[in-house]
């Protein structure tokens, strides 16, 4: 079970190699235990996440966390109403050269490894919309050309659930493009005071971490998540619960294929994280909300009941 650039490697020795960087995720962030699983899930996909949460939760932190204990190239967007396209994917300048005037392209934020864009929802839908070539192909077009991003490339979302006055919420079309969408919950009690003891003991913003996978090394477990063996059973349980969200009667929009995809590589990324060389049905069911909750709405009857993508989801289950 080996993929090009993965020989020698086997589950045990990947999920080992996985678990260094949840250790080092560890060492800044406090509980979220379900939040880091399912980013790494992402991370071991090759794709993107979107991620809900009030303010100061520590979203942004865990990005940046995780583009650290990877060798990647980080960069940040921090969406405003006023950004153009351009201010991400790059644009044409003139420079001089010796007595002449040439055009060359500038390559925006778009071109790291890891690109957090930071409140997306306050962006125009024509901003938004810049993103979907580069999540869904890789690539940016731009200045009559196309251009390839790096490998592996990430785009990690944030959005706040309230406050939502001078927002653009994402289009079906755009959110298909997030493998999971993650919420973060504020933390316990318990965790709330350990977060308060780390980060006002001292007076670095936070603790040090390690890097402790190389991008090689990411997409050769990439690779090797693929080979991961699921039963006819399990797959076919992905597909029929795609296809009843499309049925269901509290849902008005349902899933696409894109969301069988995501739920079958999904399941076996989880099942390499927790050391075991098959998809069971926890893995399944483990990744099915997050999967789910983005690419479903729910009618106006379930809305005014405040019945949830996830109850739905839930009872699908």
């Amino acid at each position: 079970m080996s993929e090009p650039g993965s020989e020698g490697l086997d589950v045990e020795t990947a999920g080992a190699q996985v678990g260094r960087v949840e250790a080092q995720i560890r060492e800044r962030i406090v509980g979220q235990e379900a939040a880091v699983r399912q980013l790494l899930v992402c991370l071991l996909t090759d794709g993107n996440a979107l991620l809900e949460g009030q303010p100061g939760l520590g979203k942004t932190l865990l990005i940046r966390t995780l583009a650290e204990t990877v060798d990647l190239s980080f960069s940040r967007i921090q969406n405003t109403p006023d950004l153009m396209p351009s201010d991400i994917t790059g644009t044409e300048v003139i420079r001089e050269s010796g007595d002449e005037r040439v055009f060359v392209f500038e390559e925006g934020p778009v071109f790291a490894n890891v690109v957090l864009a930071d409140e997306i929802n306050r962006a125009t839908p024509k901003t938004q919309a810049a993103l979907l070539e580069a999540m869904e192909e890789g690539q940016v077009t731009a200045g009559g050309e196309t251009r390839g991003l790096p490998e592996p490339f990430f785009v990690l979302a944030t959005q706040n659930p309230i406050d939502q006055e001078g927002t653009y919420p994402l289009p079906e079309a755009q959110r298909d493009r997030f493998t999971m969408k993650i919420t973060i919950e504020p933390p316990p009690f318990e965790d709330e005071l350990a977060i308060v003891d780390r980060y006002t003991g001292s007076i670095d913003p936070a603790p040090p971490v390690e890097t402790v996978m190389s991008g090689s090394e990411l997409r050769a477990i990439q690779g090797l998540v693929r080979q991961v063996p699921i039963a006819d059973d399990i797959r076919e349980r992905a597909v029929r619960l795609v296809a009843d969200t499309r049925e269901a009667d509290r849902l008005e929009y349902g899933a696409s294929p894109r969301a069988s995809m995501a739920l079958v590589v999904g399941s076996k990324a989880r099942a390499l994280l927790e050391g075991r060389a098959y998809v069971s049905e926890a893995d399944l069911e483990a990744i099915a909300r997050p999967v789910l909750r983005h690419r479903v709405i729910v009618d106006f009857r379930a809305e005014r009941d405040g019945v949830t993508p996830d109850d739905v989801i839930a009872g699908l289950l």
